[in-house]
């Protein structure tokens, strides 16, 4: 985070904290794309909560509340972020505009039972009565897929909860092993959307671009990618610009983007409303430059060869 942390703290400072550069930025200025065959329209970029433990409780509310000003309209978390702070935050800022918003949660909860309970928490903590998507979270083995998918197991609960209003649609995220994922989406189809890593350098290896990505864009599925920077460390190699450039010209819906200073996200959402799709050998000089960093020392998420 020491580029994107640095940059974040310059740009930010500008004019009290609002950059110069988004001052003239407003709602509506962030081109849309539709959220697979929901029939909603997203921002090309949403604000995500995974990061905000951070900064403290009342810079994150300033984070959140400036995407929601610069016209961002996505917002994701998880019950697991932050011990459920991340969604309290979340609460704060943006239940008095609920209906204007698209918001998100996860649960990593395998059973019935403790994915009920979860969501109920993450009501609680978001003020609202309900979510626009809730998500299996991180299903990184095999063995969980037959969990997630036995009697009891967590998606009865999300099935319940779409027939009871509690959420308009249903995914799962996944970081760890593509061929997980595309195990349980040939396993189960039931879900409106998926969330995966998708980066320059993922290509070079254990690539959700090139395993999952296309079963999800096949199947119709709302795309969301996580993971543009690679954690930062992409950069050391290509710009912000590039990096998020590069995933905004796959076939995805939405780049979900960590900000943490109020620079980052109005770097982010300056770079969304200037953003022309890569060509194809553009995309490859930047696969190119991020195979240079490419591997499990990048991505300590996935799974480590054998």
């Amino acid at each position: 985070m020491q580029r994107r942390s640095f940059v974040g703290r310059i740009v930010g400072a500008l004019a009290g904290g609002s950059s110069l550069a988004t001052a003239s930025l407003k709602p509506g200025d962030i081109p849309k794309r539709k959220f697979g065959k929901t029939g909603v329209e997203v921002t090309v970029i949403g604000m995500a909560g995974g990061r905000l433990a951070m900064i403290s409780r009342d810079e994150a509310r300033q984070v959140v509340r400036r995407a929601w000003e610069l016209g961002i309209n996505f917002f994701d978390n998880a019950r697991s972020y932050w011990d459920g702070r991340s969604e309290e935050v979340f609460g704060d800022v943006l239940a008095p505009v609920r209906k204007e918003i698209f918001l998100t949660t996860k649960t990593t909860a395998r059973s019935r039972k403790a994915a009920e309970a979860e969501l109920e928490a993450s009501l609680r903590a978001l003020r609202t009565d309900y979510v626009d998507l809730w998500q299996v979270h991180a299903v990184s083995e095999m063995s969980e897929i037959e969990q997630i998918l036995a009697p009891g197991g967590a998606i009865e609960a999300f099935e319940a909860a779409k027939k009871a209003g509690k959420c308009r649609f249903i995914g799962v995220t996944a970081h760890h092993d593509p061929d997980v994922l595309v195990e349980l989406l040939r396993r189960y189809e039931g879900f409106d959307s998926v969330f995966m890593p998708l980066h320059a350098a993922d290509p070079s290896f254990l690539s959700f671009e090139q395993k999952a990505l296309p079963p999800a864009r096949d199947r119709g599925l709302a795309i969301q990618a996580m993971k543009p920077f690679a954690n930062a460390r992409l950069m050391s190699v290509l710009s912000a610009r590039e990096c998020l450039y590069y995933v905004l010209s796959l076939p995805v819906s939405i780049v979900v983007v960590g900000a943490v200073t109020l620079g980052q996200i109005e770097d982010d959402v300056r770079f969304a409303c200037e953003f022309q799709p890569l060509t194809p050998t553009e995309m490859d000089r930047l696969r190119q430059r991020a195979a240079a960093v490419a591997g499990p020392t990048l991505e300590d998420w996935k799974r480590r060869p054998a």
